[in-house]
């Protein structure tokens, strides 16, 4: 899926993966910086031949959430914050890198991308365009201003996200209503298909819904059932699950 917007293009590459890995790429004076990695190596592999096929180099890679896919473009530069390295190597982002190797065994690369370039400031320049970095409580949302589109780990109009804690809740919560002030052109994420503004306003709603079942349930397998009743139609159900295991079995 391309995004024409002049200067820049988009490209939304959706790996069809076990985890639905999306991998952004954008394009522009013909070379290419890309927003996280595939997961699976036969993702790894099937992308870095896309790649080819396009004929421009790519200048740089930023990790956020996605440290695994490590055999991915190795030789190429990788940015991150301290924080998101903390996060991805020795916090919650490593626990589900275990999760995801126990569940899915050798098809995933669990390989860690080795980091060439540490963000210091909020505002970083790879291959002239420029990417505001926006803490979050994990790793880092990016801004694109020069399109006004941003990327944030998980959204999806109909599909589940992983909240690990009320307080995680909340503070999404807030996040996403400053993003709606913005009035992106277009959203992005890891695991859905780019979005317009609208599916921030219905995972806010999504979110705090959630909060009001908790709050009803009794424990991880009631509240599983509820969502499932109030949100038929959602995809991610493992991301349901592992939600339900952070609020309720601590």
């Amino acid at each position: 899926m391309i995004y024409d917007f002049g200067n820049i293009k988009v490209y939304n590459y959706n790996t069809a993966d076990y985890i639905d890995d999306q991998v952004i790429m954008l394009e522009k004076n013909n070379r290419l910086v890309l927003i996280e990695s595939p997961s699976f190596y036969d993702s790894d592999q099937e992308l870095e031949d896309y790649i080819q096929t396009l004929n421009m180099p790519v200048e740089g890679m930023l990790i956020a959430y996605h440290i695994a896919g490590g055999t991915f473009l190795k030789n190429v530069k990788k940015y991150t914050t301290h924080h998101a390295d903390e996060y991805n190597n020795r916090g919650p982002g490593r626990d589900l890198i275990t999760k995801f190797t126990n569940n899915f065994g050798d098809i995933f690369d669990n390989n860690s991308h080795k980091i060439t370039n540490y963000i210091d400031e909020r505002t970083i320049t790879i291959a002239d365009i420029r990417f505001n970095i926006i803490p979050t409580d994990e790793a880092y949302d990016i801004e694109i201003p020069e399109i006004n589109s941003i990327y944030t780990h998980m959204l999806g109009s109909n599909c589940h996200s992983i909240i690990t804690s009320v307080e995680h809740a909340k503070s999404m919560i807030a996040t996403l209503k400053e993003y709606i002030s913005k009035n992106y052109n277009l959203i992005l994420t890891s695991h859905y298909i780019p979005e317009d503004i609208n599916a921030i306003k219905a995972k806010i709603s999504y979110i705090e819904n959630l909060l009001n079942i908790a709050k009803d349930s009794s424990n991880a397998k009631d509240f599983i059932d509820k969502v499932k009743t109030e949100y038929p139609n959602y995809n991610g159900v493992n991301y349901l699950e592992m939600t339900a295991n952070c609020l309720f079995n601590k």
